[in-house]
């Protein structure tokens, strides 16, 4: 009997697969058989990568220039799904977001996955049946003091996301968004040095399941990028180890 989840055969890219999600992603969608593409901007860590998912090609581009879409379009053949898991958070004050953090934030989080996607659908490159997979945050629905710009474009991709769903669902290609809260990366990292240990405490006890690993997202990407998830559009999963479940 077939495995619905197998990955087998499947030609995946994954954005900002040199570190944190975009890395576990790359490792583990491997593991469940797919044929891997990564692409990053740090090329010694993508090299890294790339080796420990037998990745079938690396490429080292920046998504927040045209030319870097364009150039990652031009080098790759079909394929079958996308992680768009590239990404910043750089939380600032509402009183000091400015036209240079605004484009920074939006540059990444926002028009690399959008511009991409499209480019990949207007060049037929994602084939009929594939999957997209578009890695947002559970802030998008419950803002926090200083995330004003990454909420606001976390949640303009989701609504993105459910567009490209309803445009192609004809000719069965998926869209679908995961919602994480704290993962344990680097930007976990970032956040215990920012806050008082008091705080941090407090909210890590809001994590009925405690905080998150990378490999949790991937499991729910090979769930969206799989023939199990072959009903499934235009959703958005939310992963946070509970701590909306009293919301």
């Amino acid at each position: 009997m077939t495995n619905p989840f197998s990955l087998v055969n499947k030609k995946i890219l994954v954005t900002g697969a040199s570190s944190g999600i975009g890395r576990s992603c790359a490792i583990e969608l491997s593991k469940a058989g797919a044929q891997v593409v990564v692409t990053g901007r740090n090329e010694n860590r993508l090299k890294e990568v790339a080796q420990i998912a037998n990745a079938n090609k690396s490429i080292v581009v920046d998504l927040c220039s045209e030319d870097g879409v364009s150039s990652l379009v031009k080098q790759l053949e079909n394929i079958d799904g996308i992680v768009h898991a590239a990404g910043i958070i750089k939380p600032f004050p509402v009183s000091f977001v400015g036209a240079k953090h605004i484009n920074e934030v939006q540059s990444i989080n926002f028009n690399a996955p959008v511009e991409l996607t499209s480019l990949l659908l207007r060049k037929r490159k994602i084939n009929n049946n594939g999957s997209i997979v578009f890695i947002s945050s559970i802030s998008s629905s419950f803002p926090y003091k200083g995330g004003a710009i990454y909420t606001a474009f976390k949640a303009a991709l989701e609504t993105y996301s459910k567009v490209v769903a309803l445009e192609y669902g004809e000719k069965g290609i998926r869209s679908n968004c995961i919602k994480a809260a704290l993962v344990n990366t680097k930007v976990l990292d970032e956040t215990i040095n920012s806050l008082p240990p008091e705080i941090l405490e407090e909210h890590k006890k809001r994590y009925l399941l405690g905080f998150g690993e990378p490999d949790d997202v991937a499991n729910a990407c090979i769930y969206f990028l799989s023939n199990a998830s072959r009903w499934v559009t235009g959703t958005n999963l939310v992963l946070d180890g509970g701590l909306t479940a009293g919301a």
